[in-house]
């Protein structure tokens, strides 16, 4: 979170405290220094998010594989001048900052809720003032860093402690983020993300010493200074009183500046004259409305405290972390090898929310960006909540009786006002024999664990009984597959036209490089296909959860949204198949993946009926005034693909008039003797 105002402050009142460097010769110098060890950027790669994603278009679900190549350029940028990164990101939302979280998300919504207002109103995009960045972001930016070579770490306690300490302990050349806790901690220099120029590797670097120099401090007084302003330990609310008293003894009182700018100058000039002790802290706290938590200031200043340091606002002989070490809960996991394992794979970025589960039963999902006036397509987080039970019950032993113990869920949706975490109950999965325990699914060998582990996947989306058909095909349109056949299950008002978009997209998005996706056009945005993008792309996380939780039955590489999801190109396919376009230009004309598209269609539809799931075709496109080329079609391409589908052996032309039907079409399948039909709308 920061310190509010103090990084605004640095910039107008300390400017000396802002120093503008060259990072290769900052590196050059390292090297002069201590040549047994390379040059290393800690990164704090949440702060930094925004900064890497530069694609044009960010509502309609990502452009991953335009962002993928931004993270090349930026690693490559640093490798050539000899730089080695470390990446960090946080992996877990501490409870003493949840209240803040649930602030930050409700806020969220309402932005997003601006978004879509806008999308609708004007069929575009609105600008990079209200740019939000795409659902899932930073976990995938996780994966695609480590996928990129780089040392990526998933926390477990909040991120800018573990990159303070990992700066100062490995004497990195510094920290590049944008936090205003990286001028509190005492730990190697800062860099900002904001100000750096990538292609001369230049940047501002705050100078804590110039900062005290300005506030007349001194290092060890910035934790208390940092308390005493609020920040994620101490709350604001309770600082109000000590300010105005700091604001009437203030000598520095500027009625050009702002209130912000006047506290801080105040509380600094307040602080200065206190002897640095702990029992001018506890005399301190006597001024504060602290209520029965007497000990926030001494958690608030323990917190910037790395470990081996010590303070003299703390008790004597207390070192960091020990009041840290002392709240630790009692894991739900009790098998110690499966909870080192889940541990080291999460430090590692290796797996996906597992260890969260693990550790404490609690697991949270931010925004998404997802329509709350759709009341057609449910949130993300009821969408996938079956899943993510089945998904627990793999994870979780159950106790006496058969009872699990239950998950806390904080996920953001429409009508959840976060008061409290909603506590879901595992579900067993539906699998002959039952669910594998987690020893056979995480340590055994064998092609039967083999087996086992990708139909426990499977079972977790309700897919147990099409292991084969899914196997034959390539891990990431089989995983593409899974996730569609899900949504198409779970939403009942997932159309046809839905059906052959998404289709569509995963078969035109091979082989397309990421300068050919940036440079696809869209005449029009349309508020659904974003919302609908959202929420395929959270189905991507719940994948990688399963996938985690059942032993990596596929490479979670396979599963990641550069390999099968573009938001632009879904945007287009969309939009064509609404629009009631042919078969050839919704497939790019390519007549080869003429019978890739029907068999997936085909094994979709035969999965929905299997669940008594009949897909509607309900075209929304007349809006649209994108103009299309029509020129001289292949005959192959003419059928109609806009009508109720009617699966392979199910009938429902019973009692009809055979003339009334609409073109059925073989199949290219290997049984030619499977069709399917297309019925005219008018039977839908």
């Amino acid at each position: 979170m920061g310190i509010k105002g103090l990084q605004g402050f640095v910039a107008r009142v300390c400017p000396d405290a802002c120093r503008m460097v060259d990072l290769r010769e900052m590196a050059e110098k390292h090297r002069i220094d201590h040549p047994d060890s390379p040059p290393v950027i800690v990164v704090d790669a949440m702060s930094c998010i925004r900064y890497w994603y530069t694609p044009e278009f960010w509502v309609c679900g990502g452009q991953w594989r335009e962002y993928l190549a931004n993270l090349e350029d930026f690693i490559k940028a640093f490798t050539a001048a000899g730089i080695q990164l470390v990446f960090y990101f946080d992996g877990v939302v501490e409870e003493k900052k949840r209240d803040e979280w649930i602030k930050r998300r409700l806020q969220n919504n309402k932005e997003i809720a601006r978004i879509f207002q806008f999308i609708k109103t004007h069929r575009k995009q609105p600008g990079r003032e209200m740019f939000t960045v795409p659902s899932a972001l930073p976990t995938f930016t996780r994966f695609a860093l480590k996928s990129l070579g780089q040392k990526t770490v998933c926390t477990l306690r909040e991120a800018d402690f573990e990159v303070a300490a990992y700066g100062l302990q490995h004497n990195c050349i510094g920290i590049l983020g944008q936090d205003s806790d990286y001028l509190i901690y005492n730990t190697c220099p800062y860099f900002s993300i904001e100000k750096l120029c990538l292609n001369r590797l230049v940047t501002v670097m705050y100078s804590r010493e110039d900062l005290c120099h300005a506030l007349g401090l001194s290092l060890i007084h910035l934790p208390l200074f940092a308390c005493l302003l609020g920040n994620d330990v101490v709350p604001e609310s309770l600082l109000e009183g000590f300010w105005h008293k700091c604001l009437v003894t203030s000598p520095h009182r500027n009625n050009s500046y702002n209130r912000r700018t006047n506290i801080l100058l105040a509380v600094a000039n307040y602080i200065s004259k206190v002897p640095c002790s702990y029992s001018s802290l506890k005399q301190l706290k006597e001024m504060l409305p602290l209520g029965s938590d007497k000990t926030l200031l001494y958690r608030g200043v323990e917190s910037y405290l790395l470990p081996g340091q010590q303070s003299p606002w703390m008790p004597p002989n207390l070192t960091s972390c020990q009041m840290f070490s002392l709240q630790q809960q009692t894991a739900m996991c009790q098998d110690k090898e499966i909870f080192q394992l889940a541990k080291e794979q999460h430090i590692q970025s290796e797996n996906y929310t597992i260890f969260n589960i693990l550790s404490s039963g609690v697991i949270e999902c931010s925004n998404s960006l997802e329509d709350e006036c759709d009341t057609e397509i449910p949130g993300q987080a009821l969408v996938y909540r079956p899943a993510r039970q089945h998904i627990y019950s793999v994870l979780l032993e159950s106790g006496e009786g058969g009872a699990y113990p239950v998950v806390k869920e904080w996920f953001v949706y429409s009508g959840n006002p976060l008061q409290q975490p909603e506590l879901i109950q595992p579900v067993q999965p539906s699998l002959p024999g039952g669910t594998p325990n987690l020893k056979t699914l995480w340590f055994a060998k064998g092609a039967d664990v083999e087996k086992q582990r990708y139909s426990t996947f499977l079972a977790c989306f309700h897919l147990q009984d099409r292991l084969e058909e899914l196997q034959a095909l390539e891990a990431p349109v089989a995983a593409f597959c899974c996730l569609l056949a899900y949504l198409m299950m779970q939403v009942s008002s997932l159309s046809l036209e839905d059906l052959n978009a998404f289709l569509a997209l995963i078969l035109c998005l091979k082989g397309k490089s990421a300068a050919q996706l940036a440079g696809l056009q869209l005449a029009q945005v349309d508020s659904r296909a974003v919302h609908l993008g959202a929420v395929f792309v959270r189905g991507l996380t719940t994948l990688l959860m399963a996938n985690s939780a059942c032993g990596f039955p596929f490479r979670m590489d396979d599963l990641m949204p550069w390999e099968v999801f573009d938001g632009k190109l879904f945007q287009e396919k969309y939009q064509q198949s609404h629009r009631s376009c042919s078969l050839e230009e919704l497939l790019e004309g390519n007549e080869s993946l003429y019978t890739p598209f029907q068999n997936l269609k085909s094994f979709i539809c035969k999965v929905c009926t299997a669940q008594k799931r009949t897909i509607q075709s309900r075209p929304r496109g007349n809006g649209f005034t994108t103009e299309t080329q029509r020129g001289e079609f292949n005959p192959r391409f003419q059928q109609s693909h806009r009508s109720s589908f009617v699966p392979p052996y199910h009938n429902q032309m019973r009692g009809r008039n055979p003339q009334s039907q609409g073109r059925e079409h073989r199949m290219g399948h290997p049984d030619r003797r499977r069709r399917f039909h297309l019925l005219p709308r008018s039977h839908r």
